[in-house]
Formats: structure tokens, C-alpha cells, sequence
């Protein structure tokens, strides 16, 4: 089982910037499309983007396009959110994701990460 570790989350004030990194586990990442969602308090988890296995497509979600950038560096099994301008709605618990696929409004993964804190205060 492919385990997600996430890290990088943390307090920043509006219009600042965060990066979260998630480290996972085994030989497969390379294999693997990976994808950052986000749950605010009381809301439901939602997308916020994803990246092919190459890196070469990545998706975002509209609320977070032209200020989120996915990447992703295989040699370290590692995928990537870099968030600039960073809004008080941005507030969230973020999850990484391995092979994400979405039901519908509904999404599944082989593996969801435990999860980092970011807040943005206003």
C-alpha cells in the first residue's frame, strides 16, 4: 500500500504564499497521477488539481487557477502545490492524492495522505 505524507501547511496572512509537499512511499509513483483536494470546516472535500504521471497536463480547479501551481519531481517521489496569493477562503485541511478519479461529484483514490493544515488569515 502507497502511503502519502503530507507537510507544509501552516498560518499565513492574505496574499501570502505556501508550498505543500507530499512524500510518498514505494517504486510506483512514476506510474501514478497524483492530485491535491481540499476540505474547509462543514464543507465536502473538493478538487483543487492534478498532474499526469509525466507532469506534462496538470488540472486545476477554477477557483484556484492562475494562483496554484501542481508539480511533481519523481526522482523523489514527490508531488507539489505552490499557492500564491493565498485568499481567507483558501482555508482548509489540503490532502494529496494517488490516481485520482472522480464519480460523478464524487471522487476516489488508491491512496489519500493524512492531510496539512492551512489557514489564511484575512
Amino acid at each position: 500500500q502507497v502511503q502519502l505524507a503530507e507537510s507544509g501547511g501552516g498560518l499565513v496572512q492574505a496574499g501570502g504564499s505556501l508550498r505543500l509537499s507530499c512524500a510518498a512511499s514505494g517504486r510506483t509513483f512514476s506510474t501514478n497521477r497524483m492530485g491535491w483536494f481540499r476540505q474547509a470546516p462543514g464543507k465536502e472535500r473538493e478538487f483543487v488539481a492534478s498532474i499526469s504521471r509525466s507532469g506534462g497536463s496538470t488540472n486545476y480547479a477554477d477557483s484556484v487557477k492562475g494562483r496554484f501551481t501542481i508539480s511533481r519531481d519523481n526522482a523523489k517521489n514527490t508531488v507539489y502545490l505552490q499557492m500564491n496569493s493565498l485568499k481567507p477562503e483558501d482555508t482548509a485541511v489540503y490532502y494529496c492524492a494517488r490516481d485520482p478519479a472522480q464519480h460523478g461529484s464524487q471522487w476516489s483514490a488508491g491512496s489519500w495522505g493524512q492531510g496539512t493544515q492551512v489557514t489564511v488569515s484575512s
